[in-house]
This record gives C-alpha cells, structure tokens and sequence, in this order.
C-alpha cells in the first residue's frame, strides 16, 4: 500500500504498476475531448481506436486481451502522453493540458449503503441525532452501550439477524439503518447520473447549506451490463450527514449533488494477478489535509463488510440492464470537527 502523497506519482499509480492493466480516460485538449486510455509505464496510450468510450471498452468478450494485444498493434493504440505529466496536470488542476477524468462514462452510477458495522451504527447516530452534530458524542456514546459488538458477526438476513432484529424492536432501538444492515435486503441507490462523476485533481462538491459532512472512501466495483464484475477503482461518496440525518427520505439531497461522485484515478482491470478474492482483504486509506495544520488519517479492511460483494453486485443488477459501476459502501467515517461548508478540503485514498 502506498500512503497516497498527492505530490508524487507513485502514490496515484499501484506499486506493481508494471503488472497492472490500469484503463481510463484522458481529456486530449488538442480534439478537445475525452480518450479512453491505457496506461503502459511511463507511456499513457491513446485506445480510441479501440473503443470510444469506457462501457463499449468493458463490454468487449475479453476487455484483458483487447487492451493488452492493442498496446502492442500501432494500428489499434498510440503511446500519446507521458504518465508523469497526465498526472501532475491532474494533481494540479490545469485544465490546459491533458488530464486523468472519472474511468467511467457511460455506466450507471450506483451505491450500496450500511454495509459495514461501523458505518450502520453511524447511521443510527445520525437518525437518532436528527442532524444535530452537537448530540452526536452524547448519541454515539447511548448506542454504543445498547449495541456494542454484538451485531458485529451477525450475516444479514440469517435467523440471528431476524432475533437480534426482534430484541432490538422490543428495546425500541430499531432502525432503518439497522433494517438495511441486518436484514435479508441491501441498500442500493442511484449515486449519480452518467458522466457526472469528477477525477483525480478535482474538487468534490459540498453544498453550503450543509455543516455536517464528511467524505467517505470506498472500494468501487466496475460490472458489464450482465452483471460481470471486470475491475474496481475508488470512490468518495461525499455524504451529507446532517441531511440525511433529517430523513432517509432526503437521501437524494444528501448524496447526489454536483460533483458529489468522485472516482479513480484508473480502474485496474481484473487479470491473473489481480482479482476479486484480491479485494475481499483490501485496505483503504484516507488522508484529508484540512487549514491550519488539520490532519486525519484512517485505515479500514475491505474484509470487514457485511455482505459479499457478489450479493450487492446482484441486487444492484437486478435494478438495471445497462453497465454500471458498484460502490459496497463506506467502511472509514471521519469524525465531526467543525463546520465545512463549500468545497471539501483535499481528500486523498490509496487501495493499491
């Protein structure tokens, strides 16, 4: 793993880059357009030829062989640009020279919610909290003792999620969240509408009405339009907490906004080395640098979900027939430390 250090192109690329098959888009400024690229060491490769876009890219019979045999024809991809410089444009924000934009394009947006412990006791606070930021020590501290760490190993949906879903309500403690967490069904909503998510180098948006907000990393799974899960990214869900602490009916308004979708900086393509039993003991790190000196780091295993990714990627396709992109849901929350209105503070994920 690498602590990602936005100054440094190592921290954007995985320490085995040269194994990797990293796919993405590139803003070319000269057609004034996006590209579908390969990245192949110190060369990102222009794959137009190939595909147009990102979904048509992943809907080939085998997307791995596609982009490994067109980095080797002329004919198919062109050595284009210099990595370093894609991604220092990226790092820089200089819209006037090409740049990394969010891998996908075409796919819907999608996201699964409260499938980690830690992130569906969260959720109870902020239902129980109302959006009020001021009572969530008091509130944490009240849920914590009712719940402590006996839903830790319960497997949503089985008979002890059930009993443990009777006792609660008997308690008077139950929830939606916990409904979502424990029970037979997961959450899935619509994250964002297509080609709407920001890249690497952007700054994500955060309405100013809200106080209370936080971003929250996640490992993103990328599917074929019949559900097949061919690679994974990152993703920031930014998360308005003290609206969707109002209601879980203004989950809209708390989770899709502009530029509320940020994603990659490249997909990694599923291949030998690489695949989904590799994400099942993931990590992911969060860094956010805020004003005068604030630092937060965090660190969070893949391992610790609720339910397998297959489950969520089913119950995600089952709701569309078009290619989509899966986010498993949140594992890091950074605490409430003051008032962040406007645009987030920099954000930074590694999961290589």
């Amino acid at each position: 793993m690498n602590a990602l250090n936005p100054e440094t192109i190592g921290s954007v690329l995985p320490e085995d880059a040269d194994q990797a098959l990293l796919i993405g888009r590139v803003w070319d400024v000269e057609t004034a357009g996006p590209r579908v690229v390969a990245v192949s060491g110190d060369t990102v490769v222009d794959l137009h030829r190939l595909a147009g876009t990102v979904a048509e890219l992943l809907e080939l019979p085998d997307p791995v062989a596609a982009v490994r045999a067109a980095i080797q024809d002329p004919n198919l991809a062109e050595p284009r640009w210099a990595t370093a410089d894609v991604v220092n444009a990226s790092l820089a924000g200089d819209h006037g020279r090409p740049r990394l934009l969010a891998p996908v394009d075409l796919q819907v947006i999608k996201a699964c919610g409260v499938t980690f412990v830690d992130s569906m006791i969260e959720r109870v606070i902020e239902e129980r909290c109302a959006g009020d930021a001021a009572r969530a020590a008091e509130v944490r501290e009240l849920v914590g003792r009712a719940l402590g760490g006996s839903l830790a190993d319960l497997r949503p949906g089985s008979p002890e999620a059930a009993e443990a879903k009777r006792v609660l309500m008997a308690e008077g403690l139950w929830s939606q969240y916990l409904e979502v967490g424990i029970g037979p069904d997961p959450e899935v909503f619509t994250k964002a509408p297509v080609l709407s998510s920001v890249g690497l180098g952007e700054g994500i948006g955060i309405p100013s009405f809200s106080s209370w907000n936080n971003p929250e990393p996640e490992l993103v799974l990328i599917a074929t339009s019949e559900g097949r899960v061919v690679g994974a990214t990152l993703g920031n869900d930014v998360n308005l907490r003290d609206v969707e602490g109002r209601s879980a009916l203004l989950l809209g308004k708390a989770k899709d906004n502009n530029a509320s979708s940020a994603l990659g900086p490249l997909i990694r393509l599923f291949d030998g080395s690489f695949t989904l039993e590799t994400l099942r003991n993931e990590e992911i790190l969060l860094r956010v640098d805020g004003p005068e000196g604030y630092l937060l780091e965090g660190r969070n295993s893949v391992s610790r979900i609720s339910r397998p990714f297959e489950e969520l990627v089913a119950a995600t396709h089952g709701s569309i027939r078009t290619a989509s992109h899966c986010s498993p849901g949140p594992c890091l929350r950074p605490p409430r430390t003051g008032t962040n209105r406007g645009r987030a503070s920099r954000t930074s994920m590694a999961m290589w």
